[in-house]
């Protein structure tokens, strides 16, 4: 069986009354798209904001990355939020994970759930204008940086070799142009000097789900499209994938230098 067909017969809410049923209906369907460990701090916050007696939306499914081989290779494995989804207890038709986001059955299937709004968190894979057009609230994704500053694969992990005093997380709309949206709502903080990029990601995640969690009712009637500030593109710096080479510590360079670029890791693919 194709991996990317293998999750799909996994997960989906587990609903025993048709009263359930019901109230879900009235909700505004959402799809996650997320992938790598960090994206499971946006899914549990949707999880749990979903659930609240006056939640707006309820997520009607989840895709990610196909399962891939993990530990050192040895085995094949579905992507962290999708094992996060199942222990949850999502059911298995509604986890899509397409080798490819334009994959025409991919999107036949995400058509058929008539979804309102995407959330895309560290998915990793490109979302062209066939996916973009089917939400009619569009899609928002979490980017971990001072947008327009650092657009990219590898946001925190650039930041850090800059040495930067202050970055931040921004929620965006999705355009087919690479993290250049409009801007929903953003946070800034403060960088330790002493904190390593794993950190760094997975707190400016958390943050970045709470920026959403608070935005989301006005990106669900709509006034969030109103009051988005579009990009200067002028102000535009990128953040490209950390290269093999570029691993490598130089001891001929400043010590500064060398502490900015050891708070680095492999980016993930945002």
């Amino acid at each position: 069986m194709n991996s990317s067909l293998m999750l799909r017969r996994f997960c989906c809410f587990n609903t025993s009354s048709s009263s359930s049923l019901n109230s879900c209906s009235k909700k505004k369907p959402l799809v996650f798209l997320g992938s790598p460990q960090v994206s499971t701090t946006v899914l549990d916050a949707l999880f749990n904001a979903s659930t609240a007696p006056d939640s707006l939306f309820q997520v009607a499914a989840i895709v990610t990355q196909p399962p891939s081989r993990r530990d050192r290779g040895k085995k094949v494995m579905p992507s962290p939020v999708a094992e996060y989804a199942l222990d949850r207890g999502f059911s298995s038709d509604l986890i899509f994970t397409p080798e490819k986001a334009g994959e025409d059955m991919f999107l036949s299937n995400l058509k058929a759930l008539q979804p309102e709004l995407c959330i895309t968190a560290a998915y990793g894979n490109i979302l062209p204008r066939k996916f973009l057009n089917i939400p009619p609230l569009g899609t928002v994704n979490i980017h971990p940086s001072l947008l327009p500053l650092y657009r990219g694969a590898a946001p925190v992990q650039r930041a850090l070799q800059d040495g930067v005093k202050e970055t931040g997380v921004s929620l965006a709309f999705t355009v087919r142009a690479l993290d250049a949206g409009p801007v929903i709502a953003c946070e800034r903080l403060e960088v330790d000097d002493q904190i390593k990029a794993p950190d760094l990601l997975e707190f400016l995640f958390s943050k970045g789900s709470e920026l959403l969690i608070h935005e989301l009712p006005s990106i669900l009637d709509g006034s969030a499209k109103v009051k988005a500030k579009p990009q200067d593109d002028s102000k535009a710096t990128l953040a490209p994938k950390i290269t093999p080479e570029e691993s490598w510590l130089y001891f001929d360079k400043e010590a500064l230098v060398l502490h900015n670029k050891d708070g680095q890791e492999p980016e993930l693919k945002l």
